[in-house]
């Protein structure tokens, strides 16, 4: 996927200012930045929910508000921060949503191989029949994440997965993010406030600040002290540890 002097504004106030990016095919990406980054709305635009105001989003070559909606479902997979579902529903009907671009409603044997496997990915089988708004914060939050599993695109947007979660949950679902491109050759491309994990499992990460790319690069090019200081306008000592680094910011 290449974005091309990509802008958008809300009223007359600048979002994101003529960004430039190529997200690498098969390969684990990190937006990064201070709140007000414009890490969200990239991801929006590039997932075709929001309009751009300038530039080029492309798929493959083609440009995403050309590609059909059904095809584009097929190719791309999001998951945003605010997800609302008023229906009653089990955790295994939700996630079943995910094979709709697929089975347009009419789940075939396949389509309920992929919910199955959706679902213990993330630890789920024992909730399967649960309806979600009996479900904690956490475990609605892996629902969701179970149903953009079970979609199976090539392409997986993430903003802030973590939400919710608490410590054992968000490493173990990093660590299915992972599994997915280091296996299935999954290309995605998750926002992340947390730094340490960004810093343990991307590839490749995108620092974002005021609406533009600050830098990119790898965890090593990125995860600096020069570079994170100015990105979060405060103190970051980065330290390694077995072999990864790892950012202490809490004094």
């Amino acid at each position: 996927m290449e974005i091309n002097q990509v802008t958008k504004k809300y009223g007359t106030k600048p979002v994101l200012k003529e960004v430039d990016y190529q997200v690498k095919k098969g390969k684990l990406t990190a937006l990064i930045g201070p709140n007000g980054a414009g890490k969200s709305t990239l991801l929006s635009l590039m997932s075709r929910l929001m309009d751009k105001d300038e530039g080029g989003i492309y798929l493959e070559g083609t440009e995403v508000k050309a590609w059909n909606q059904k095809e584009l479902a097929k190719k791309l997979a999001i998951l945003k921060q605010a997800n609302g579902t008023p229906l009653k529903l089990t955790v295994r009907e939700l996630v079943g949503f995910g094979r709709f671009p697929h089975s347009k409603g009419r789940l075939t044997s396949l389509d309920q191989e992929k919910i199955t496997k959706a679902l213990t990915f993330l630890g789920l089988n024992d909730l399967a029949e649960e309806s979600i708004d009996s479900l904690s914060g956490g475990q609605l939050q892996r629902a969701y994440i179970a149903m953009v599993l079970a979609q199976d695109t090539e392409y997986i947007f993430l903003d802030e997965p973590l939400n919710n979660l608490d410590m054992n949950h968000a490493v173990q679902l990093m660590k299915t993010i992972r599994q997915l491109v280091d296996e299935r050759q999954k290309t995605v491309v998750i926002v992340l406030h947390d730094i340490n994990f960004a810093a343990s499992y991307a590839d490749e990460m995108v620092a974002m600040k005021d609406g533009e790319i600050f830098k990119t690069g790898t965890t090593e090019e990125i995860v600096r002290k020069d570079v994170l200081d100015e990105l979060y306008n405060m103190s970051v000592r980065v330290c390694e540890l077995e072999g990864k680094r790892v950012c202490l910011y809490f004094n």
